[in-house]
């Protein structure tokens, strides 16, 4: 298993990558509108940290990480035969790649097709 893309939401998006730039010498770029305003960071395997603000009032802060599948529908299709709630069907994210999002055990989790 390869985490593709770890999605950090919080009210505080500054402070939050503040803290990872000076505890892990990160550097966050600019909130990118196709990534929901996240300001990214590359990891050493290729995957990416994205931080973003809540996206409506009722999003709550959550770190999700997005796991990386060969294929996005068969994954999630597989999950929901394993008893997910699917909270996110596959959608194209273009110049990104594809993502879907399944709740299991009360987590949240992603699937990331590139």
């Amino acid at each position: 298993m390869q985490i593709q893309y770890l999605e950090i939401v919080t009210p505080d998006v500054d402070a939050v990558c503040a803290t990872y730039e000076k505890l892990h010498g990160a550097s966050f770029g600019e909130p990118e509108a196709g990534l929901g305003n996240a300001r990214t960071t590359t990891l050493g395997n290729g995957g990416v940290i994205g931080v973003r603000a809540p996206m409506h009032e009722a999003e709550e802060p959550v770190v999700r990480p997005y796991l990386l599948v060969d294929d996005v529908e068969a994954a999630t299709a597989a999950a929901a035969a394993a008893g997910a709630e699917i909270a996110h069907p596959p959608l194209e994210l273009p110049g990104h790649g594809t993502f879907a999002i399944y709740i299991q055990g009360g987590v949240h989790h992603g699937l990331w097709q590139v």
